[in-house]
Protein backbone atom coordinates (compact mmCIF):
# COMPACT_ATOMS: atom_id res chain seq x y z
CA UNK A 1 0.00 0.00 0.00
CA UNK A 2 1.39 3.40 -0.98
CA UNK A 3 -0.06 6.89 -1.15
CA UNK A 4 0.75 7.83 2.42
CA UNK A 5 1.48 11.32 3.71
CA UNK A 6 3.71 12.47 6.62
CA UNK A 7 1.91 11.52 9.84
CA UNK A 8 4.64 11.48 12.50
CA UNK A 9 8.12 12.86 12.99
CA UNK A 10 11.11 11.61 14.94
CA UNK A 11 12.69 14.37 17.01
CA UNK A 12 16.10 13.79 18.64
CA UNK A 13 17.67 16.53 20.75
CA UNK A 14 15.39 19.11 19.15
CA UNK A 15 16.33 18.01 15.62
CA UNK A 16 13.88 16.30 13.27
CA UNK A 17 15.77 13.25 12.03
CA UNK A 18 12.99 11.36 10.31
CA UNK A 19 9.38 11.13 9.18
CA UNK A 20 6.87 8.31 9.12
CA UNK A 21 4.39 8.41 6.27
CA UNK A 22 1.06 6.65 6.26
CA UNK A 23 -2.70 6.84 5.91
CA UNK A 24 -5.44 7.33 8.49
CA UNK A 25 -9.23 7.62 8.51
CA UNK A 26 -11.54 8.99 11.24
CA UNK A 27 -15.24 8.09 11.34
CA UNK A 28 -17.90 9.67 13.51
CA UNK A 29 -20.54 7.67 15.39
CA UNK A 30 -22.72 7.44 12.27
CA UNK A 31 -19.85 5.98 10.22
CA UNK A 32 -19.28 9.13 8.18
CA UNK A 33 -15.69 10.14 7.38
CA UNK A 34 -14.89 13.34 9.27
CA UNK A 35 -11.16 13.40 8.52
CA UNK A 36 -8.57 11.41 6.66
CA UNK A 37 -5.07 11.58 5.26
CA UNK A 38 -3.38 9.51 2.58
CA UNK A 39 -5.04 6.59 0.83
CA UNK A 40 -7.85 5.11 2.93
CA UNK A 41 -9.74 3.33 0.13
CA UNK A 42 -7.12 1.02 -1.38
CA UNK A 43 -6.74 -2.48 0.10
CA UNK A 44 -4.04 -3.34 2.61
CA UNK A 45 -3.48 -6.25 4.96
CA UNK A 46 -4.88 -5.39 8.42
CA UNK A 47 -2.83 -8.25 9.83
CA UNK A 48 -3.83 -8.91 13.46
CA UNK A 49 -6.37 -6.09 13.44
CA UNK A 50 -8.55 -8.68 11.65
CA UNK A 51 -8.58 -10.95 14.71
CA UNK A 52 -11.76 -9.59 16.36
CA UNK A 53 -13.59 -10.10 13.06
CA UNK A 54 -12.24 -13.62 12.74
CA UNK A 55 -13.41 -14.29 16.30
CA UNK A 56 -16.94 -13.35 15.21
CA UNK A 57 -16.71 -16.04 12.55
CA UNK A 58 -15.58 -18.57 15.16
CA UNK A 59 -18.48 -17.79 17.49
CA UNK A 60 -20.93 -18.03 14.60
CA UNK A 61 -19.42 -21.41 13.73
CA UNK A 62 -20.01 -22.94 17.15
CA UNK A 63 -17.14 -21.79 19.36
CA UNK A 64 -18.36 -21.63 22.96
CA UNK A 65 -16.19 -20.17 25.71
CA UNK A 66 -17.33 -19.87 29.33
CA UNK A 67 -14.72 -17.31 30.37
CA UNK A 68 -14.73 -13.97 28.44
CA UNK A 69 -10.98 -13.78 29.04
CA UNK A 70 -10.60 -16.82 26.78
CA UNK A 71 -12.43 -14.94 24.02
CA UNK A 72 -10.06 -11.99 24.56
CA UNK A 73 -7.20 -14.47 24.12
CA UNK A 74 -8.65 -15.69 20.81
CA UNK A 75 -8.53 -12.04 19.63
CA UNK A 76 -5.07 -11.43 21.07
CA UNK A 77 -1.60 -10.71 19.83
CA UNK A 78 -0.41 -11.67 23.27
CA UNK A 79 3.04 -11.00 24.71
CA UNK A 80 3.67 -14.60 25.77
CA UNK A 81 3.74 -13.77 29.45
CA UNK A 82 3.18 -16.62 31.88
CA UNK A 83 -0.55 -15.93 32.24
CA UNK A 84 -0.98 -15.90 28.44
CA UNK A 85 0.80 -19.22 27.96
CA UNK A 86 -1.06 -20.83 30.85
CA UNK A 87 -4.41 -19.72 29.42
CA UNK A 88 -3.62 -21.07 25.93
CA UNK A 89 -2.61 -24.41 27.42
CA UNK A 90 -5.77 -24.55 29.53
CA UNK A 91 -7.92 -23.73 26.51
CA UNK A 92 -6.34 -26.55 24.54
CA UNK A 93 -6.70 -29.00 27.46
CA UNK A 94 -10.40 -28.17 27.73
CA UNK A 95 -10.80 -29.69 24.26
CA UNK A 96 -8.50 -32.64 24.84
CA UNK A 97 -5.69 -31.06 22.82
CA UNK A 98 -2.13 -30.06 23.53
CA UNK A 99 0.42 -27.72 21.98
CA UNK A 100 1.25 -30.16 19.22
CA UNK A 101 -2.12 -29.34 17.60
CA UNK A 102 -1.10 -25.70 17.04
CA UNK A 103 0.23 -24.78 13.61
CA UNK A 104 1.46 -21.28 14.34
CA UNK A 105 5.28 -21.17 14.16
CA UNK A 106 7.47 -21.50 17.26
CA UNK A 107 8.55 -18.19 18.74
CA UNK A 108 9.85 -16.55 21.89
CA UNK A 109 7.53 -14.31 23.93
CA UNK A 110 7.19 -10.72 22.72
CA UNK A 111 7.58 -9.61 26.34
CA UNK A 112 11.31 -9.01 26.69
CA UNK A 113 11.71 -9.99 30.35
CA UNK A 114 9.67 -13.16 29.84
CA UNK A 115 11.71 -14.12 26.77
CA UNK A 116 14.92 -13.61 28.74
CA UNK A 117 13.58 -15.78 31.56
CA UNK A 118 12.70 -18.54 29.09
CA UNK A 119 16.23 -18.50 27.68
CA UNK A 120 17.85 -18.41 31.13
CA UNK A 121 15.84 -21.50 32.06
CA UNK A 122 17.19 -23.32 29.02
CA UNK A 123 14.03 -22.97 26.99
CA UNK A 124 13.53 -21.65 23.49
CA UNK A 125 10.89 -20.83 20.92
CA UNK A 126 7.62 -22.73 21.12
CA UNK A 127 4.26 -22.58 19.36
CA UNK A 128 2.33 -21.81 22.53
CA UNK A 129 4.46 -18.71 23.16
CA UNK A 130 3.80 -17.32 19.68
CA UNK A 131 1.60 -14.22 19.85
CA UNK A 132 -1.15 -15.79 17.70
CA UNK A 133 -1.43 -19.04 19.68
CA UNK A 134 -4.71 -17.89 21.25
CA UNK A 135 -6.26 -17.37 17.82
CA UNK A 136 -5.03 -20.77 16.67
CA UNK A 137 -6.40 -22.42 19.81
CA UNK A 138 -9.75 -20.77 19.08
CA UNK A 139 -9.69 -22.03 15.51
CA UNK A 140 -9.00 -25.57 16.69
CA UNK A 141 -11.86 -25.48 19.19
CA UNK A 142 -14.16 -24.08 16.52
CA UNK A 143 -13.31 -26.97 14.21
CA UNK A 144 -14.13 -29.45 16.96
CA UNK A 145 -17.43 -27.70 17.72
CA UNK A 146 -18.42 -27.75 14.04
CA UNK A 147 -17.23 -31.27 13.28
CA UNK A 148 -14.55 -30.05 10.89
CA UNK A 149 -11.19 -31.73 10.45
CA UNK A 150 -8.24 -30.34 12.38
CA UNK A 151 -6.02 -31.20 9.44
CA UNK A 152 -4.92 -28.12 7.51
CA UNK A 153 -7.33 -25.89 9.46
CA UNK A 154 -5.14 -22.93 8.54
CA UNK A 155 -5.56 -23.23 4.76
CA UNK A 156 -7.90 -20.76 2.96
CA UNK A 157 -10.08 -23.53 1.48
CA UNK A 158 -10.78 -25.18 4.86
CA UNK A 159 -14.44 -24.73 5.94
CA UNK A 160 -13.27 -22.80 9.01
CA UNK A 161 -11.37 -20.22 6.99
CA UNK A 162 -14.25 -19.87 4.53
CA UNK A 163 -16.51 -18.92 7.44
CA UNK A 164 -13.96 -16.52 8.91
CA UNK A 165 -13.53 -14.84 5.56
CA UNK A 166 -17.29 -14.34 5.33
CA UNK A 167 -17.29 -12.58 8.71
CA UNK A 168 -14.41 -10.28 7.78
CA UNK A 169 -16.06 -9.36 4.48
CA UNK A 170 -19.43 -8.76 6.14
CA UNK A 171 -18.09 -6.41 8.80
CA UNK A 172 -15.71 -4.46 6.57
CA UNK A 173 -18.42 -4.25 3.92
CA UNK A 174 -15.88 -5.24 1.28
CA UNK A 175 -14.94 -8.41 -0.57
CA UNK A 176 -11.41 -9.47 0.33
CA UNK A 177 -9.21 -7.80 -2.28
CA UNK A 178 -6.40 -10.30 -1.66
CA UNK A 179 -5.71 -13.34 0.49
CA UNK A 180 -2.23 -13.68 1.93
CA UNK A 181 -0.42 -15.80 4.50
CA UNK A 182 -0.13 -14.02 7.84
CA UNK A 183 2.89 -14.33 10.10
CA UNK A 184 1.17 -17.13 12.00
CA UNK A 185 0.44 -19.11 8.84
CA UNK A 186 -3.31 -18.46 8.78
CA UNK A 187 -4.96 -16.41 6.01
CA UNK A 188 -4.89 -12.62 6.14
CA UNK A 189 -7.54 -10.78 4.13
CA UNK A 190 -7.01 -7.40 2.50
CA UNK A 191 -9.42 -4.54 3.19
CA UNK A 192 -9.30 -0.76 3.11
CA UNK A 193 -8.68 1.42 6.14
CA UNK A 194 -12.18 2.82 5.69
CA UNK A 195 -13.60 -0.70 5.80
CA UNK A 196 -11.52 -1.63 8.85
CA UNK A 197 -12.63 1.47 10.78
CA UNK A 198 -16.25 0.75 9.87
CA UNK A 199 -15.89 -2.82 11.16
CA UNK A 200 -14.53 -1.65 14.50
CA UNK A 201 -17.35 0.87 14.83
CA UNK A 202 -19.81 -1.99 14.32
CA UNK A 203 -18.05 -4.01 17.02
CA UNK A 204 -18.59 -1.38 19.72
CA UNK A 205 -22.03 -0.36 18.45
CA UNK A 206 -23.57 -3.83 18.52
CA UNK A 207 -26.55 -4.57 20.72
CA UNK A 208 -25.74 -6.18 24.08
CA UNK A 209 -25.54 -9.92 23.58
CA UNK A 210 -24.84 -9.69 19.85
CA UNK A 211 -21.82 -11.62 18.66
CA UNK A 212 -19.89 -8.47 17.73
CA UNK A 213 -20.61 -6.81 21.06
CA UNK A 214 -19.60 -10.01 22.87
CA UNK A 215 -16.18 -9.85 21.18
CA UNK A 216 -15.73 -6.14 21.91
CA UNK A 217 -16.80 -6.52 25.55
CA UNK A 218 -14.39 -9.40 26.16
CA UNK A 219 -11.44 -7.48 24.72
CA UNK A 220 -12.24 -4.32 26.66
CA UNK A 221 -12.68 -6.25 29.91
CA UNK A 222 -9.32 -8.01 29.56
CA UNK A 223 -6.86 -5.66 27.82
CA UNK A 224 -3.86 -7.39 29.43
CA UNK A 225 -4.93 -10.64 27.78
CA UNK A 226 -5.35 -8.95 24.38
CA UNK A 227 -1.74 -7.73 24.43
CA UNK A 228 0.41 -7.55 27.58
CA UNK A 229 2.49 -5.50 29.97
CA UNK A 230 3.34 -2.15 28.39
CA UNK A 231 1.64 -3.01 25.08
CA UNK A 232 -0.13 -0.28 23.13
CA UNK A 233 -3.50 -2.00 22.95
CA UNK A 234 -3.45 -2.66 26.68
CA UNK A 235 -2.37 0.88 27.57
CA UNK A 236 -4.92 2.71 25.45
CA UNK A 237 -7.84 0.48 26.47
CA UNK A 238 -6.91 1.15 30.09
CA UNK A 239 -6.53 4.89 29.46
CA UNK A 240 -9.82 5.51 27.61
CA UNK A 241 -12.96 3.94 29.12
CA UNK A 242 -14.97 1.97 26.57
CA UNK A 243 -12.33 2.15 23.84
CA UNK A 244 -11.60 -0.97 21.77
CA UNK A 245 -8.16 -1.31 20.22
CA UNK A 246 -6.37 -3.91 18.12
CA UNK A 247 -3.07 -3.38 16.44
CA UNK A 248 -1.59 -5.32 13.56
CA UNK A 249 1.89 -5.86 12.15
CA UNK A 250 3.39 -3.48 9.60
CA UNK A 251 2.08 -0.38 11.35
CA UNK A 252 -1.67 -1.09 11.40
CA UNK A 253 -4.00 -0.07 14.23
CA UNK A 254 -7.76 0.26 14.63
CA UNK A 255 -9.69 1.73 17.56
CA UNK A 256 -13.32 2.57 18.25
CA UNK A 257 -15.30 4.26 21.01
CA UNK A 258 -19.06 3.63 21.33
CA UNK A 259 -21.28 6.59 20.40
CA UNK A 260 -18.15 8.52 19.36
CA UNK A 261 -16.44 7.00 16.33
CA UNK A 262 -13.56 4.93 15.03
CA UNK A 263 -10.04 5.27 13.62
CA UNK A 264 -7.92 3.03 11.40
CA UNK A 265 -4.38 3.72 10.24
CA UNK A 266 -1.37 2.21 8.56
CA UNK A 267 2.19 3.47 8.82
CA UNK A 268 3.73 2.99 5.39
CA UNK A 269 7.17 1.83 6.53
CA UNK A 270 5.65 -0.61 9.02
CA UNK A 271 7.20 1.06 12.06
CA UNK A 272 5.09 0.41 15.14
CA UNK A 273 6.43 3.38 17.08
CA UNK A 274 4.49 5.87 14.95
CA UNK A 275 1.09 4.26 15.53
CA UNK A 276 0.16 5.56 18.94
CA UNK A 277 0.98 9.26 18.37
CA UNK A 278 -1.16 9.20 15.21
CA UNK A 279 -4.03 7.36 16.92
CA UNK A 280 -4.02 9.87 19.77
CA UNK A 281 -4.09 12.73 17.27
CA UNK A 282 -6.97 11.10 15.40
CA UNK A 283 -8.93 10.51 18.61
CA UNK A 284 -8.51 14.18 19.47
CA UNK A 285 -10.58 14.96 16.38
CA UNK A 286 -13.37 12.93 17.97
CA UNK A 287 -13.06 14.76 21.28
CA UNK A 288 -11.34 11.83 22.99
CA UNK A 289 -8.34 12.67 25.17
CA UNK A 290 -5.49 10.16 25.36
CA UNK A 291 -2.76 12.80 25.56
CA UNK A 292 -0.67 10.81 28.05
CA UNK A 293 0.09 8.41 25.18
CA UNK A 294 0.74 11.09 22.55
CA UNK A 295 4.53 10.71 22.38
CA UNK A 296 6.84 7.71 22.15
CA UNK A 297 10.21 8.41 23.82
CA UNK A 298 13.46 8.46 21.87
CA UNK A 299 16.50 7.42 23.91
CA UNK A 300 20.10 8.55 23.78
CA UNK A 301 22.65 7.16 26.20
CA UNK A 302 19.84 5.53 28.11
CA UNK A 303 18.05 8.84 28.67
CA UNK A 304 15.01 10.34 26.95
CA UNK A 305 16.29 12.86 24.41
CA UNK A 306 13.31 13.21 22.10
CA UNK A 307 10.08 11.67 20.92
CA UNK A 308 8.06 10.33 18.03
CA UNK A 309 5.12 12.71 17.70
CA UNK A 310 2.24 13.27 15.31
CA UNK A 311 2.47 15.97 12.65
CA UNK A 312 -1.05 15.38 11.34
Amino acid sequence: MTGGVPLAEVVRSGFVEGLHRGSVVVLDASGAVIDSAGDVKSPMFPRSSNKPLQAIGMLRSGLRLVDPADLALVCASHFGEDHHVARVRALLRSAGLDESALRCPPDLPLHKATAEAVLRAGGGPSRVQMNCSGKHAGMLLTCLASGWSLEEYWLPEHPLQVRLRAAVEEFTGEPAAAVGVDGCGAPVLAASLAGLASAFLRLVSGAPGSVERTVADAMRAYPEVVAGSGAEDTLIMRAVPGLLSKGGAEGVMAVAVPDVGAVALKIEDGQMRARMPVVVSALRRLGVDASELAEVPILGGGEIVGAVQAVW
